[in-house]
């Protein structure tokens, strides 16, 4: 049985869901973001235990087909944004397209309707966050930053971080390294 769920969006996720699968006894052929296969159906029991342990988890399961399209959506976005080492050969929305089986118009409708944003500043709000994470671990230059999340150039980057949190990725890091030393030297 197929599961959906909405807010897993990382492995820390990820775990959580087995956790709980494990400690309701239900039997799992795999968890992944956003969708879990179940070896067998739900009782109605299970399920509204389930459902309810999620919600508490900030988790949510999911029945409505578009709902779960979106969600799927979100995985492949999370997935090419924080996982895919290489960049896509084709465009995204053809990708997206043959991953999900859906056309790209419909699929990008739907998921402003639902979501309130586009596709495109979705991926863009999810590569600013990853490109954030990546400058305060501070073990990339902004080159390489740029070439893992998939940018034409440095200055690309650079204009959508500005963009987006008002810094430059530059400023951002020399920021982080700041609270770093007041946080070493009290």
């Amino acid at each position: 049985m197929k599961l959906y769920i909405k807010n897993m969006v990382c492995i820390r996720c990820k775990m959580i869901v087995q956790q709980l699968l494990n400690r309701l006894n239900l039997h799992y052929v795999s968890v992944e973001l956003g969708e879990v296969e179940t070896i067998e159906e739900l009782s109605p029991e299970q399920m509204i235990d389930f459902k309810t342990t999620l919600l508490k988890l900030g988790l949510e399961l999911l029945d409505d087909k578009k709902n779960i399209l979106v969600e799927k959506i979100k995985k492949v976005i999370i997935e090419m944004v924080h996982y895919a080492d290489e960049p896509m050969k084709i465009n995204f929305s053809v990708y997206l397209s043959r991953k999900l089986g859906h056309d790209y118009t419909y699929m990008a409708n739907l998921f402003t309707e639902v979501v309130g944003i586009n596709i495109e500043h979705y991926v863009i709000s999810h590569k600013i966050e990853r490109a954030k994470e990546l400058l305060v671990y501070n073990e990339l230059s902004l080159t390489e930053i740029s070439y893992k999340l998939h940018y034409s150039s440095v200055a690309h980057l650079s204009n959508q971080f500005k963009k987006t949190t008002g810094l430059t990725p530059s400023l951002f890091r020399k920021m982080v390294d700041v609270k770093r030393m007041g946080l070493v030297n009290p």
